[in-house]
């Protein structure tokens, strides 16, 4: 009966968000797709498919949670483009032979800005803030099938203003472990404003994302791709006026610019399960960086992490402007080895 209820649940959920969605706009959450896994940022910021007993990959996808991260403690800092930072605590454990849970905390700083009134007189500075508050629960319906659900709260408050949100994930994931092949399909940020900022509604940015991770043989190399923005085919780009202004563009229109603004691939070598190195492809990151002073890095990244049996450490980097660079940073901590 429980199970019946989640699922009544569920879709009525995706049917909200796809209805929302279908309107015109421009999200004011888009920091929820910043993502706080090192591995994942790696492999072009967006990846649902990574196997591995890492807490951290539930924010991607709830079904990458699982009982084999037993008692795990992660932190995650990224040091964003500007003077933006970002920072985050994840906790996870088992809960019994096949399902899992896991707590989370984020906290998004975007710098000191400095305020005026619409006839330039200086208001003073503040800094706009944004806190994601996360619950995940996964559970094993079978050896290969995974599910899991993601709920947030988001509380941002920019100067006077504030505004509150509720959105939920839901991921499924199936893993050949013979073949080590991993397939995923995710319903990213369904759910809406509860309290505006004004009088303005402002959409989360619902997703729906399909990933693909394959091994090479018997190789150390793996091979991914991941399919975002599923819910419309014609991704808009902005870039500023000369008035300071903010403008929608879109690129010129072809199948082929259209079709792999969609995707991002990445290239992982693992020799052992304690250490990797990422190289990724996105696409759309390079093409939207178009629009300002992007270099050969735009489009690129690159991780690398180190796991012991108690500790581990990732870092990923990324240059998608001459001028900008993103680093993010986790550290893992495997408590269930030291009780």
């Amino acid at each position: 009966m429980l199970l019946k209820r989640i699922t009544y649940l569920t879709f009525g959920m995706i049917l909200a968000a796809v209805s929302a969605r279908g309107q015109t706009g421009r999200s004011a959450y888009d920091f929820l797709t910043v993502p706080t896994s090192s591995h994942v940022f790696g492999l072009g910021g967006t990846n649902i498919t990574i196997i591995d007993d890492d807490v951290t990959l539930a924010e991607q996808n709830p079904a990458l949670l699982g009982p084999e991260v037993e008692k795990q403690l992660a932190a995650s800092y990224m040091h964003y483009l500007g003077s933006a930072n970002f920072a985050g605590i994840r906790y996870g454990q088992s809960a019994g032979e096949h399902s899992a849970w896991s707590g989370a905390i984020r906290y998004l700083n975007y710098g000191e800005i400095q305020g005026f009134e619409a006839d330039g007189s200086p208001t003073g500075s503040f800094t706009p803030s944004d806190f994601v508050f996360e619950g995940t629960y996964s559970h094993d319906f079978t050896s290969r099938l995974r599910g899991g659900i993601n709920l947030k709260m988001i509380y941002s408050s920019y100067e006077q203003y504030s505004a509150f949100a509720m959105a939920a994930d839901v991921g499924i994931n199936y893993y050949d472990d013979v073949h080590d092949m991993s397939l995923s399909v995710v319903f990213k940020n369904m759910g809406g404003q509860i309290k505006r900022f004004d009088s303005s509604y402002d959409r989360l940015p619902f997703d729906i994302q399909l990933g693909w991770m394959q091994s090479l043989g018997s190789s150390p190399f793996s091979l991914s791709i991941t399919a975002q923005n599923l819910t419309r085919w014609h991704l808009h780009y902005y870039e500023h006026t000369e008035d300071g202004g903010v403008q929608e563009k879109t690129l010129k229109s072809t199948f082929a610019g259209d079709f792999f603004r969609h995707l991002i691939f990445g290239a992982q070598y693992q020799p052992s399960e304690r250490v990797y190195v990422d190289l990724a492809y996105n696409y759309k990151m390079r093409s939207d960086m178009s629009a300002y002073q992007r270099n050969f890095f735009s489009g690129f990244s690159l991780g690398l992490g180190i796991k012991t049996r108690t500790f581990s450490v990732g870092a990923a980097y990324a240059m998608p402007h001459k001028s900008a660079s993103t680093l993010l940073i986790n550290l893992g901590l495997q408590i269930s080895e030291l009780l």
